[in-house]
Parts: structure tokens; C-alpha cells; sequence
């Protein structure tokens, strides 16, 4: 099973900063998808769901600002540019478009990943109100993306991840199951309702441990959808130690 990580899209034109800026990601743990061009740039965008995207501004069919503004009519994905121009309307622009951060040619990569990480954390905390959302005996860490019941580190597939989050962020709340299925998979798989009870009930077997205190339960509403119920806070004295490999 593949690890959970921070996806970055890079649109960037130039062979060797693209290279250059896989091999500073990857190397800090962070998956990345490429493009040399505005459009496939866009594309990308919309079907991989980075978690963040490092953009110049001179490509070879399109502005980066219209990159930033297309991708801003539907998505807060956090936005770096890095580009060459160094002027203050560009930059202003840049960021009145949506841009997050700017980061002007040549730059040190220390510097890059220091903001790039500010960033996620940054819009994780936007989303859930905070970098780690806990509901009785799990807790996730947003940032990093693992997942700890009664503090054990667990195995999580990407997909389980992203559902078991879909639940935490919106836990209390009656959610319906094409709803479920066009948030977490995509409106393509609106009707795919056996992707969802196959993957939920893989999730409460990790979440949902017989005698445990504090237990993290989803209900189900026959016809209608789940219910990730609110749980108190597993106690400190009550948590189990230990670390698991995670997926």
C-alpha cells in the first residue's frame, strides 16, 4: 500500500528547474506531478487534486496569472509562483489573482520548502480550524497525514485517508451518500455507492474497537447516508502506547 503524502503539481516549462524541484520535493517526502505547459498544467489541477501547486509565470501557451484565475473559479489549493519577474505589479497581481506566496528566480530551495510548508499548514488549519482534527480515540494529523487510534500510529490507504477525513471535518453531520461520493471520489463515481461501503467498512474496522472508551463510531442511515458520531476525548491514562506502520 502506498503512504499517504502532500501531492505538489509543478508548472514549469524549464527541463532543469522542473528536475531541480522534483528532487527537493521528493526528497522532503512529498509526491509531485509535472507539466511544461499552461493547459495540461490546468488539467492536472483539476484531476490529480494537488494539495499544492508551484507555478512560473512565463510558460510557452499561457500567462501564469490566468493559470492562478482559472484554477481560483473552483479550488483554494495553496498557489507558489516562482518566476523570474521580480517587478511589483507582477507580483502584486500575482497575488491580488489568488497566488499564496511568490518566490522570484533564483531562489534557495531551503526557502521554497520552508514556504511551501508554511502553506499546507496554512490551508489545512482554513479547513478543518485547526492542523489536527481528534473525535474520541482518533486523531489525524492534517499536515502529515497519519492517523493515530488510541495513539498508535495506523495503517491508512491514500483513499481510506481521505474518507476518514471527509468524516472528521464534517463529524455531527448527516452526510448523504452521492454527496460522500462526488466530494471524496469525484461527480464520475456519484453512483458508485459499493466503492463507499466497501471502503467504510474497512475504516470501522480500524476505528471502531470493541471495549475501547471513547470509541469513534460511524452510523449508518439505511438509504440515506453515514453519520461520523461526535466522541468525547480518549482519556490519557486510558490510551493505549505503541507505533504501526503506516500505509
Amino acid at each position: 500500500m502506498n503512504v499517504k503524502k502532500n501531492t505538489v503539481l509543478i508548472i514549469e516549462d524549464e527541463p532543469p528547474l522542473r528536475k531541480l524541484l522534483t528532487i527537493v520535493l521528493e526528497s522532503r517526502g512529498y509526491k509531485v506531478v509535472d507539466s511544461d505547459n499552461g493547459r495540461e498544467g490546468l488539467r492536472l489541477a483539476a484531476s490529480v487534486k494537488p494539495d499544492l501547486i508551484i507555478v512560473d509565470l512565463g510558460l510557452p501557451d499561457m500567462d501564469g496569472k490566468d493559470i492562478i484565475q482559472k484554477i481560483r473559479e473552483w479550488s483554494q489549493t495553496p498557489i507558489i509562483v516562482c518566476s523570474v519577474r521580480s517587478d511589483d505589479d507582477e507580483v502584486i497581481t500575482a497575488f491580488d489573482l489568488g497566488a499564496n506566496d511568490y518566490v522570484t528566480k533564483p531562489f534557495n530551495p531551503d526557502i521554497l520548502l520552508a514556504r511551501a510548508g508554511a502553506c499546507l499548514r496554512k490551508a489545512v488549519t482554513q479547513e478543518a480550524g485547526e492542523p489536527e482534527l481528534t473525535n474520541g480515540n482518533v486523531r489525524i494529523d492534517l499536515v502529515r497525514h497519519e492517523v493515530f487510534v488510541n495513539n498508535v500510529k495506523t495503517t491508512f490507504t491514500p483513499k481510506e485517508y481521505e474518507l476518514l477525513r471527509y468524516f472528521m471535518v464534517n463529524r455531527g453531520k448527516m452526510l448523504m451518500h452521492k454527496q460522500i461520493l462526488k466530494d471524496v471520489w469525484g461527480p464520475a463515481h456519484a453512483e458508485d455507492m459499493q466503492y463507499l461501503r466497501v471502503y467504510v467498512s474497512q475504516i470501522r474496522e480500524k476505528i471502531e474497537l470493541p471495549g475501547v472508551e471513547h470509541c469513534c463510531v460511524i452510523v449508518t442511515e439505511p438509504g440515506i447516508g453515514y453519520r461520523l458520531e461526535h466522541a468525547p476525548a480518549a482519556s490519557a491514562t486510558g490510551a493505549a502506547s505503541g507505533v504501526a506502520a503506516v500505509a
